[in-house]
């Protein structure tokens, strides 16, 4: 072998030796990810994303937010509508959460920090799934921590810390579209309440200083007498209320009250400003899910004579209204074959009972009142007290 050959080799050798052992250094060195995205692919496939999926305490995702034909829906909730919203800060909420620090690797120690496995009964964390055009992402978001999370990859058993904070919910009513309604009270013409027992009334607008000829009883031209009343003690400043809204809440009249019963004063029968205003939903379902066949119906004719018609029922403790409006297609369309769960102030306001709306039944005559508890036992005769040195002489027997 000449010597130029041989020095070739060793060269060669030192090369592959260096190599080597640069490979093995590197290997066991910690790659420091601080600062890095958790998800540095998905900044640029935002536009591209067509499904979110969240999962919990299942084998299956508990909720499934997706596009289709080109709107976001909720799969679980029969493709309603969602809150885009609620999607739109997810997604850039997973798109900005950067590492922080890298924690523990120990799948024992997961449950500590609500990384678990999502298939787990009882897990607290949450694995959110993102489809988009370059495939799919998924992370499993723990416990809160200073101002982020506990986070680790699906499949991985390192585990981050993570900023922002990322939140999620893992059930469908959070993910719906909850905007029903949004009815300004000076819009409102009249009400008109079916109960699904008892009588049925109408409350409606009249002009200012309109006489009772306007209303279709005595307990509505009372009711119109003391509108006009109450307007001109407003409108001089005397009253407790502004003029403006005292004349308002004046000119609504009561139409059903019965045979000698009087209507309350205006201010209770006109429509509060919050009633049919921001009207939103907490949950929807199937409307063959809820009983409707004893709803009662308040329909709401607005000043344009358009109407809207809700229907109610009650379930347990839940409130059921159906939606159908005269003139919004839009409306409808959303609300067809659908009933939404409300809150029970809501329902309450918008079903009134006729009673509600009238002047308390007086006691009928010589009708003694019941006196409160502390005032009857305050009222009662003391009974004697007798003086342990003046006790009673016993009667001399003959």
């Amino acid at each position: 072998m000449s010597r130029q050959r041989l020095l070739a080799l060793m060269v060669a050798a030192a090369v592959a030796i260096s190599g080597a052992l640069y490979l093995s250094t590197q290997r066991n060195l910690r790659r420091d990810v601080r600062g890095a995205a958790l998800l540095p692919a998905l900044a640029n496939e935002l536009n591209s994303v067509t499904a979110l999926r969240v999962r919990r305490g299942s084998a299956t995702p508990t909720v499934t937010v997706h596009e289709r034909d080109g709107r976001w829906t909720v799969a679980d909730r029969g493709d309603y509508p969602a809150d885009v919203s609620k999607v739109r800060n997810l997604l850039l909420a997973l798109s900005d959460a950067k590492i922080i620090e890298e924690k523990t690797s120990n799948p024992a120690n997961f449950p500590i920090i609500g990384v678990e496995e999502p298939s787990l009964p009882g897990a607290t964390g949450v694995e959110i799934s993102v489809a988009a055009q370059d495939g799919k992402h998924a992370v499993i978001v723990g416990k809160p921590v200073g101002g982020g999370n506990f986070a680790r990859h699906a499949g991985e058993n390192k585990t981050y810390i993570v900023e922002p904070g990322i939140s999620s919910e893992a059930e469908p009513r959070y993910w719906i579209d909850s905007r029903l309604i949004d009815i300004a009270a000076a819009g409102i013409h009249s009400i008109e309440v079916k109960p699904a027992s008892g009588p049925a009334y109408i409350v409606h607008r009249v002009v200012a200083g309109a006489v009772g000829s306007s209303a279709a009883n005595s307990s509505a031209a009372s009711s119109s007498t003391a509108s006009s009343g109450a307007a001109s003690s407003g409108a001089a400043g005397t009253g407790s209320g502004s003029s403006a809204g005292t004349a308002e809440a004046a000119n609504f009249v009561l139409e059903g009250a019965p045979p000698g019963r009087k209507a309350a004063d205006p201010a209770s029968l006109a429509p509060s400003s919050t009633t049919y205003s921001g009207l939103s939903a907490d949950d929807v379902t199937p409307v063959a899910a809820v009983d409707f066949s004893k709803a009662t119906v308040a329909t709401v004719t607005l000043s344009d004579g358009s109407t809207i018609t809700l229907s109610g029922a009650t379930g347990g403790d839940k409130h059921w209204i159906q939606v159908k409006a005269s003139k919004d297609a839009a409306l409808n369309a959303k609300a067809a074959g659908r009933a939404f769960e409300i809150a029970g102030y809501r329902y309450d306001a918008i079903f009134r009972p006729l009673e509600q709306l009238l002047v308390p039944k007086e006691p009928p005559p010589g009708a003694k009142k019941a006196a409160p508890a502390s005032n009857a036992a305050a009222s009662k005769p003391a009974s004697p007290r007798l003086s342990p040195s003046k006790k009673p002489v016993p009667a001399p027997t003959s």
